[in-house]
């Protein structure tokens, strides 16, 4: 089965934000997804100053005027944009409300699972490519996570391409 999909035209869905805690597989899902809907991707990690990154490589979480200016920059980055996927960790609802501003069509996807699992996918993850986000911080994200009562819930423990079939069936 190919997963490439034509938009129907039906479907109002224009911008979609991939969210959740670190290691919950937030850019598989949403470069799975944007391959699918031939959407740009992009990944926010790639999107954070320097200072972001020394912080979290320290092991100190980011705090809300951490997070501020690299939101703003985000936004404008969807809405410069008519289509795109985003993956990104959104992790209360008024980072969200700063993503979607000017873009009443943007839907969110929520991938989730247990803490256990995703602290070990962080563990491979940091051995395996040397990423920034150590799995000490994952407890302070699963703390702040406000969910997201709109989103599209998908579990992580579903193989990928199941997942990338499953949005796109709920999404258009």
């Amino acid at each position: 089965m190919s997963l490439t999909k034509s938009i129907p035209k039906t479907c109002t869905v224009t911008h979609l934000v991939v969210m959740g805690v670190s290691g919950c597989g937030k850019t598989t899902l949403g470069e799975g997804l944007a391959k699918a809907l031939d959407w740009p991707f992009f990944d926010a990690d790639d999107f954070h100053p320097p200072e972001n990154v020394a912080k979290m490589k320290a092991g100190e979480p980011l705090n809300d005027a951490d997070r501020a200016p690299w939101l703003l920059h985000l936004s404008a980055l969807l809405q410069a944009n008519p289509h795109a996927v985003l993956a990104c960790s959104a992790l209360k609802e008024r980072y969200r409300e700063v993503l979607k501003t000017n873009l009443p069509n943007l839907r969110f996807v929520h991938p989730h699972g247990a803490f256990e699992v995703i602290a070990a996918r962080i563990e491979a993850r940091s051995k395996e490519t040397g990423h920034y986000m150590p799995a000490s911080l994952l407890q302070s994200q699963f703390e702040a996570l406000e969910m997201c009562k709109d989103a599209l819930m998908v579990d992580i423990e579903m193989a990928r391409q199941e997942r990338v079939a499953f949005v796109l069936e709920q999404v258009c």
